[in-house]
């Protein structure tokens, strides 16, 4: 470890730390250094640069972009944009490289890196790699440093959207960006597919003064529900941070959760690549498997993390894959990479056909169900031990199948249990769902006794 590189701050998916603490200025620069050496590795010449609204997001962009620029690497400076109009410039530009700063849905004084180079998203070993080349100064120092231009994305983003979909009436939506970075561009991208916008929260503010961007969470989903109602709009639309996931409410106040709008999309795109693969995640509803079968298509369970899924689809040829965190990443169509604003205007495409849209998303297939809930542990590292322990010794004797690709999943008749270790947080992350309340409350009782005991009856359980 140097000073100014703890370790902890090299996540599975991303980069990620308190600015001016665990990540700063200097730090952001040796890591733009050392990315820059991957990609002249790699062939690549030019890597594309975005942040998002947070207030550090300037000086951490400038620093970062000097550190690539050092290596030799040409850098396409985007400016304040959504993380997947990055991945999008990579694909634009040619340039098979981006940096997103951003710190997601993470606290105001978080930033953090998302990394593709050479058409990978890097996680996992390939950040582990990035840190132990920062570690041992492997970096590059070019003689001449890479050119420096400036490129505003959004006018090529935008356009390709809008000549992809198509929506066959106008809706009246409500849009709510958390004062997120996608309020700079998800209203006016749904104004021009003929929508009515009534924007919430979308002006950008890197102090999120209204409520935190992050539409996973049922709190912060409040506000939209109140107005969607109070304009007598047809539907909510929220987005975290970043604007790589999205939040859906209907008129009468019910979430969408992400597993469920997996269904509305894998019905769609099998309607047109019959056969497909369908990849969702660990923690999604167990009636996406069956509901994909029925479509046509072939259900994927897979683990938990975008830069995962990203591989996983890759790897398989998929066409759609979703996680219950609300990132969706569409093959059909479209690049692959998750988009929040993208999966909303193919959401609005698909209801567009309906003359009740709500209706529609109310009509899906749905059980009882908790949201995610966190179990907090002491220290960083401490989930994993937990969930290593859980795997070897916990034993679930009505279960009709335990899955482990990612943490502990309990298939039961009529429901299911899941923890898993989080690879962002020290906490342990559980979801429970069944036909009914009692079967929820048994198959939470089921954890209850296993996780007390391997881990002891001090643990506090949230559920």
């Amino acid at each position: 470890m140097i000073s100014s590189l703890p370790a902890e701050i090299f996540k599975a998916y991303d980069i990620r730390g308190i600015v001016d603490k665990t990540l700063t200025p200097a730090g952001v620069r040796t890591i733009g250094q050392a990315l820059g050496a991957l990609a002249f590795e790699r062939q690549c010449h030019t890597i594309a640069v975005g942040r998002d609204g947070r207030l550090s997001g300037p000086v951490l962009s400038a620093t970062l972009i000097d550190g690539i620029r050092a290596s030799g690497i040409h850098v396409i400076d985007l400016g304040q944009v959504a993380t997947p109009m990055t991945y999008f410039a990579a694909h634009q530009l040619n340039t098979g490289c981006s940096v997103m700063l951003t710190g997601s849905h993470n606290p105001p004084d978080y930033n953090g890196l998302k990394m593709v180079i050479a058409g990978e998203t890097l996680s996992g070993a390939a950040i582990q790699a990035l840190r132990e080349r920062i570690e041992r100064s492997d970096l590059r120092t070019a003689t001449v440093p890479g050119a420096l231009t400036t490129r505003d994305i959004a006018p090529a983003y935008l356009d390709r959207i809008v000549g992809d979909v198509r929506l066959e009436r106008p809706l009246h939506i409500v849009v709510d960006a958390g004062n997120g970075v996608a309020g700079a561009f998800a209203p006016a991208l749904y104004e021009r597919l003929g929508c009515k916008v009534t924007p919430l929260f979308c002006e950008v503010d890197g102090t999120f003064p209204n409520h935190h961007p992050d539409p996973s969470q049922p709190k912060n989903l409040q506000t939209l529900i109140a107005r969607v109602q109070q304009e007598n709009a047809e539907l909510g639309l929220a987005f975290d941070g970043d604007g790589d996931r999205l939040g859906v409410v209907t008129r009468d106040g019910n979430i969408i959760y992400p597993d469920r709008q997996l269904m509305l999309f894998a019905a769609d795109v099998l309607k047109r690549v019959p056969g497909a693969t369908v990849i969702y995640d660990i923690k999604s509803t167990r009636l996406l498997s069956p509901w994909i079968q029925q479509h046509g298509g072939v259900p994927l369970m897979w683990k938990t993390g975008h830069s995962l899924i990203k591989a996983k689809m890759k790897e398989t040829g998929a066409q759609l894959a979703g996680e219950m965190s609300g990132h969706t990443f569409f093959g059909e169509r479209w690049y692959g990479f998750d988009d929040g604003l993208y999966a909303g205007a193919r959401l609005l495409e698909i209801l567009s056909q309906h003359a009740d849209a709500s209706a529609i998303l109310n009509a899906l297939p749905d059980s009882a169900s908790t949201p995610e809930l966190a179990l907090a542990c002491a220290r960083e590292g401490d989930q994993h031990a937990l969930i290593a322990l859980l795997q070897k010794e916990a034993y679930f004797p009505h279960a009709n199948e335990v899955i482990h690709i990612d943490g502990v999943r309990v298939e039961y008749e009529d429901g299911f249990g899941l923890a898993r270790a989080s690879n962002t947080t020290p906490t342990v992350v559980l979801r429970f769902e069944a036909d009914d309340e009692a079967a929820l409350q048994r198959i939470q009782r089921d954890f209850r006794e296993q996780l007390h005991a391997v881990a002891g009856d001090e643990i506090k359980l949230p559920f």
